[in-house]
């Protein structure tokens, strides 16, 4: 029996644990619940694991000829979102929505555990199974690298379900496919006064209005027009009333690129505007600056192989060419370390009304569970059978 068939025969299994896991979500790094129940399912199917990252799980299916490991990815986590759908399997927990998909990785991913135990004789290396916890406050997968989870592992294939994509359809192309995502802070010290004598003092909110503009030059006129880049300033918050000037002001923003040099040229760049344009004004301007994650870059070699892999499990014209996502996501650092992909499997909702990702209202055509199942399945049986090379 084909791996697609396989699948088939799993599908209302991942339905079942999706609509479970649906109705409890859990916050990041809390995700007790949906630990347990992973690890009671994977007992139940006979594979090895350990828990990892406080509250994530790695199994490991062992295969019956030696050869190289792969490691399949799902996240567990849930957005601090209330849910207000009225379907069957809504949220039991107040305030908190698996609003991006991450019900369908971890269900997909036991159900693609189910149909490699059963080809696990066939196996030519090892499958790792990782269950990530805190994807959503990008700190799951450094925390899972760090106790070495990585360690052996020639590749990893992670899923990611997407409603903006017809269901049955897969995108699994070469290169940039999500974007870096950076948070930062700038703190403006002025001199503040009355409003009728501004030559007494240093304006922070005139300081803060030139940073701000002077930041936007740094995309125009900094960057290469061929490296998509975003810097964005989403909160400016100074002064108090109409005849005070201020003496304070905070800038908080986020930047985007696609390209790993940019990406760690931000902090640097907006250093040097901040703090000079401040000092031009006579002011000081302090940063602060975080990367949360890196770009996600899909490997040429196992884009090749999931592309295969899609066509034995749906057919070639379910190969979607997909514009890269101005989202972030922290399979990239899994990525930074080992080759790999992140697959977009289609989930829209045709018949329904469309509500994105972080809506309220998300959901997704759970048909997509059966193809995200059998592509885990099929890309690591084909990297193992095919040695890792494309």
């Amino acid at each position: 029996m084909s791996i697609k068939e396989t699948a088939k025969e799993y599908k209302d299994y991942v339905i079942e644990l999706r609509r479970e896991f649906h109705m409890y979500p859990e916050k990041s790094l809390e995700e007790v619940r949906t630990q347990k129940r992973v690890m009671e399912e994977l007992a139940k199917m006979e594979i090895p694991f350990e828990s990892v990252a406080d509250t994530g799980v790695v199994a490991t299916i062992v295969g019956g000829k030696a050869g190289k490991t792969i490691a399949l990815r799902a996240d567990m986590d849930a957005l601090d979102l209330q849910e207000i759908a009225d379907v069957p399997y809504r949220s039991k927990n107040d305030g908190f929505m698996h609003g991006c998909g991450h019900d369908g990785h971890t269900a997909s991913l036991l159900g693609a555990a189910k149909v490699i135990k059963q080809i696990q004789s066939d196996l030519q290396g090892t499958v790792k199974l990782f269950f990530q916890p805190a994807e959503e406050v990008a700190r799951g997968a450094k925390k899972m690298i760090a106790e070495g989870v990585l360690d052996g592992v020639d590749a990893i294939f992670g899923i990611h379900v997407w409603n903006d994509l017809e269901c049955g359809k897969v995108s699994v192309e070469a290169g940039p496919r999500m974007a870096s995502a950076g948070i930062f802070t700038i703190d403006v010290k002025g001199k503040g006064g009355h409003g009728a004598m501004p030559h007494q003092t240093i304006d922070a909110l005139v300081v803060g209005s030139s940073i701000v503009l002077d930041l936007q030059a740094i995309v125009s006129r900094e960057i290469n027009p061929s490296d998509p880049a975003v810097i964005t300033v989403g909160k400016f918050e100074s002064g108090s009333r109409n005849n005070v000037i201020a003496e304070d002001a905070e800038i908080i923003g986020t930047t985007r690129c696609y390209n790993h040099e940019v990406n760690n040229q931000f902090e640097d760049r907006i250093r040097r505007v901040c703090e000079h344009t401040a000092f031009a004004h006579g002011a000081t301007a302090t940063l602060k600056y975080e990367t949360l994650v890196i770009p996600v870059i899909n490997d040429k070699k196992i884009s090749k192989i999931a592309a295969g892999a899609v066509e034995k499990i749906r057919s070639k014209e379910a190969i979607e060419n997909f514009p890269a996502l101005n989202v972030g996501e922290d399979f990239s650092y899994f990525m930074d370390q080992v080759p790999g992909v992140l697959a977009l499997v289609g989930c829209k909702k045709e018949s329904e009304e469309h509500y994105p990702h972080h809506h309220p209202m998300f959901d997704i055509d759970e048909d997509s569970l059966e193809v995200a199942t059998a592509l885990y399945a099929q890309v690591a049986y084909d990297f193992l059978a095919e040695g890792g090379e494309a």
